[in-house]
């Protein structure tokens, strides 16, 4: 088998190769946008962001970053409060079903974004009546888009846990099953929740066709219409939104590293 093994110097030109098909075009357009008008380079537009007499002309992009933020948080809780306990209660009690809820939850991702919104119009008008045609009720067709993200992140943890035998030595215990599912499961879930949570935020952040079908302004709508009168400040704001997400990362990261240790 080790011969089979790649050599150091293989791998250092595997991971240069890699890093610089993701470095490249990040470094380009972080130096667009320090070009000025005489070709040096400046930190003015970076700047302008936060003074006020200048970023009139961007305010939309904060608007849909603000929407879009608690999109990512109702679509989390959508998929932490509804997802994550039926993926458990199909595990636990009801194994016959996981096939068909497996290929229930996995279908949203070969159905292009364009069909999903011309099945979702004639229920965005019933929710318009009822609920509003508030930003934030694109949280339901985005809790459909990151189903199948989600659940790949939630299942792979519930298989290496063991949620049957915790289960009921918990019930033999005494506790009950809210109390089984918040201390005792979740914490076993912990890395895959946190997982599934940053999967969705990324897709929230990065979704353009619903919004824009459905009129709702979020981030990325925001920069496409900001971007016909200011190319350089969405290029800013995607490199300030792949930053957030990198942090998220590396925090989601650390929490499960330290989840793991506490567990040993």
């Amino acid at each position: 088998m080790n011969r089979l093994a790649p050599s150091p110097v293989t791998r250092w030109i595997i991971g240069i190769l890699v890093g610089a098909f993701f470095a490249i075009p990040l470094i380009s357009t972080f130096l667009y946008t320090l070009r000025s008008t005489d070709d040096s380079l400046s930190f003015d537009r970076w700047a302008a962001l936060f003074d006020p007499a200048a970023s009139a002309a961007i305010r939309p992009i904060w608007t849909g970053l603000g929407n879009s933020l608690v999109l990512a948080v109702v679509t989390v809780a959508i998929v932490l409060l509804l997802l994550a306990p039926t993926m458990i209660l199909v595990n636990l009690r009801f194994g016959s079903l996981k096939p068909a809820f497996e290929f229930a939850v996995l279908l949203p991702i070969s159905i292009p974004a364009i069909v999903l919104v011309v099945g979702l119009a004639p229920i965005y008008l019933q929710i318009g009546r009822t609920l509003g045609t508030g930003t934030w009720t694109l949280a339901f067709a985005y809790g459909i888009t990151v189903l199948p993200f989600a659940y790949r992140s939630i299942q792979a943890s519930i298989d290496a846990a063991d949620l049957r035998t915790l289960a009921e030595a918990a019930r033999s215990l005494g506790a009950s099953w809210p109390t089984v599912v918040l201390k005792v499961l979740a914490p076993n879930l912990r890395q895959g929740l946190l997982a599934a949570s940053l999967i969705s935020i990324a897709v929230v952040l990065g979704e353009f066709t619903i919004a824009s079908l459905l009129n709702r302004q979020v981030f990325q709508t925001a920069m496409v219409v900001v971007q016909k009168q200011d190319p350089y400040a969405p290029a800013i704001f995607t490199l300030l939104a792949l930053l957030f997400v990198f942090l998220l990362l590396l925090l989601i990261g650390r929490l499960a590293r330290g989840n793991g240790k506490a567990r040993a």
